[in-house]
């Protein structure tokens, strides 16, 4: 395996609140990589790092290096090109005012993909891995935003897929969505993982461990502990990890 997103020493502020503490961490390629901890940790600005997102929040400065195929994101010069690569869900779901059907097509159709065989075999596909196409395929051009809120996410989802990303980042991608669901996506996950780099950040702790391949714990804007996921569980190194890992901690 190759080292596919990398954060050396990377520290970020909020004006004069430090969200990241000197950050450094290796996400290999084609890995789902689990990241977990307290609320207010640093979890989700990690990922807006990656996509340079973190460049929309006014007052912010990154100090360090993230890199993608050892190229720093900071000096790439265009970060549209930057951001198609990258898949993003976040926890609640961001629905276009389109329908089901554009709301999954629209990124490609931007993407210059206009054949109508194409994009029907696309939205088709990418609403089967969210786990929506049973639920949508006789409606499809009905209004995305009358979903329901877990409908709603997984069409977010789709969304993020329709651009064959390269690397996906889940942000609590399964907080509006049921139990149910939420297993059988985690399986196209694992299957996903052979084309695509995939950064879960979650605090179902459980989720983590079912499919993670590595486990990162951060805490108060700080790796505590990282690791392959078998051992991170079985035989963590700091308290700290163990105690958050078993509930002790929220």
């Amino acid at each position: 395996m190759s080292t596919h997103i990398e954060f050396l020493d990377t520290s970020v502020f909020y004006g004069s609140h430090k969200a990241l503490d000197e950050i450094s961490l290796k996400i290999e390629r084609n890995e789902i990589y689990g990241i977990v901890g307290p609320a207010n940790s640093g979890k989700t600005t990690l990922l807006k790092c990656i996509n340079r997102t973190i460049d929309l929040v006014t007052g912010t400065k990154v100090d360090g290096i993230v890199s993608i195929d050892g190229e720093n994101v900071a000096q790439m010069n265009n970060v549209h090109a930057l951001r198609r690569r990258i898949g993003m869900v976040f926890p609640l779901p961001v629905g276009l005012p389109l329908s089901i059907y554009e709301n999954v097509a629209y990124g490609p159709r931007r993407a210059g993909i206009h054949d109508k065989d194409t994009l029907d075999e696309l939205v088709e596909r990418c609403l089967k891995q969210s786990v929506l196409w049973d639920e949508v395929k006789d409606r499809l051009d009905s209004l995305g935003t009358k979903l329901s809120g877990g409908q709603q996410q997984r069409l977010t989802l789709a969304r993020a897929l329709s651009l064959e990303p390269e690397i996906l980042c889940l942000d609590e991608f399964s907080i509006a969505i049921d139990p149910v669901t939420t297993m059988k996506i985690e399986d196209v996950l694992v299957q996903l993982k052979d084309n695509m780099t995939i950064i879960l950040v979650t605090n179902l702790i459980q989720q983590a461990q079912r499919i993670s391949d590595h486990v990162m714990f951060l805490n108060d804007t700080q790796i505590v502990e990282a690791g392959e996921t078998a051992q991170m569980f079985e035989h963590p190194k700091n308290p700290l990890t163990a105690r958050y890992l078993s509930g002790e901690m929220g």
